[in-house]
């Protein structure tokens, strides 16, 4: 059944206000049900780790639940494989620094220019730090896709790691990801996958994927500021993790330094619970093809859930993608082929005659529009592009929780801009 947007909306008590939330790309609001486990949290067993009372032992057990629901997210093997930190950017900076530790001089790794910064320049600078080659794969200016030649030219120098997004947070596009990584295995690279942009937007099987890393970010689908990352446990347990001598040697903790955000891991709890509560509101007539997959119990519902927000989200593509092309004088960056929406989520970035995109969001939010303007840390599109000089793009990024009606509203206002 198609989503009730009513209803949807009602589980996000942010959204309870005169605004169009359009900046999703740069952070989606709160659900209900993580807002909730926070509460419950903090009111009810906020302890510190592995003590012998009771508020440590319930806070224990909530943490246990969380890295098991994000196991059943990602479909991973074993909650094992679940690893949580302060968010994308710092896990990523963190576990560099443990792979790194395999590379040898002279070695060779690749990152493209299609992501964002937090999956380039940690592993630039782990290069850099072993004597390492980087060889960069590059993106199509004109549609914003991966360039597969340039990949398979950065794979022809046998790369001990590649570094790719799943979705980029600037342009939109989806990356053939299990195509990517089975090239990059065939050649006996490690792959890390960026899900940051993807995640609230499609479902996710680290193990059909074949995968060796790949993390997301909790703000990013409608939970708490909270990082996820998944390794294989085999290379997890082999890798030398950077960690105090008195903190355990076991999965998941060795990875997971000093005391966490306990109270943001029980959000993150909240928001997968969300995912489950969609699956079973609105998926059920995904339910026989995803069983078929392979698909039982909470990953059930939770793909269920991913598949009925993706559906919907495609709509919501179409109509974003109609209502910018309308406006005169605005140039979209990335894929514009209506016949390819399958290959992006709702994220489009453009320019607006010859204004600033600090302008442009300005006038926007005058409107009540929230939108995002600069380079959003992708900083090698905007290169690339030769727009960062001048200020970047205006980014526009749409979740299941938007509406047409918020689609046609943009719309208004971007006609009423370009025509002042």
């Amino acid at each position: 059944m198609a989503l009730d947007l009513s209803v949807i909306r009602s589980q996000f008590p942010s959204l309870n206000r005169p605004a169009i939330f359009l900046d999703n790309p740069g952070g989606t609001q709160i659900v209900k049900q993580s807002l909730d486990r926070i509460n419950k949290y903090l009111l009810e067993c906020n302890a510190n780790h592995e003590g012998a009372f009771a508020t440590s032992i319930e806070s224990d057990a909530v943490l246990e639940e969380a890295h098991q629901a994000m196991a059943d997210f990602y479909n991973a093997a074993s909650a094992d494989e679940i690893i949580f930190g302060a968010n994308m950017t710092t896990l990523t900076l963190h576990i560099s620094r443990s792979i790194s530790r395999t590379w040898n001089a002279e070695d060779e790794i690749a990152v493209t220019r299609l992501d964002h910064d937090a999956n380039v320049t940690p592993w630039v600078l782990a290069a850099q730090d072993r004597g390492c080659k980087v060889n960069w794969v590059d993106f199509d200016i004109e549609d914003g896709t991966l360039n597969l030649d340039s990949l398979q030219q950065a794979l022809d120098q046998k790369p001990k790691f590649l570094a790719v997004g799943y979705a980029s947070n600037a342009l939109g596009t989806i990356n053939p990801a299990a195509k990517i990584i089975r090239m990059a295995h065939e050649v006996g690279a490690l792959v890390y996958v960026d899900a940051v942009q993807y995640a609230p937007h499609g479902l996710i099987d680290a193990q059909k994927l074949d995968c060796d890393f790949l993390v997301s970010s909790a703000y990013k689908f409608f939970g708490t500021h909270a990082g996820i990352l998944y390794g294989k446990q085999e290379l997890l347990e082999q890798l030398f993790a950077y960690k105090v001598r008195p903190a355990t040697d076991k999965l998941p903790g060795k990875f997971e330094t000093g005391t966490q955000n306990h109270e943001g891991i029980a959000g993150v709890l909240g928001a997968i619970e969300y995912f489950e509560w969609l699956g079973k509101e609105f998926g059920s007539e995904h339910t026989e093809s995803l069983a078929e997959e392979g698909y039982t119990g909470r990953k059930l519902e939770l793909k269920k859930g991913m598949t009925a927000v993706r559906a919907y989200e495609f709509e919501l593509n179409r109509a974003l993608l109609s209502a910018l092309e309308a406006v005169p004088g605005l140039r979209l960056y990335g894929l514009t082929d209506p016949r390819r929406l399958d290959e992006r989520v709702a994220t489009f970035s453009f320019r607006l005659k010859d204004l600033h995109p600090r302008l442009v969001a300005e006038k926007l939010a005058r409107e009540n529009i929230y939108t995002w303007d600069g380079n959003y840390y992708a900083l090698n599109v905007t290169e690339r592009l030769g727009l960062e000089d001048s200020g970047g793009m205006v980014r526009v990024g749409a979740a299941h929780y938007n509406t047409l009606d918020e689609v046609e509203k943009l719309k208004n206002a971007l006609l009423q801009i370009s025509k002042e």
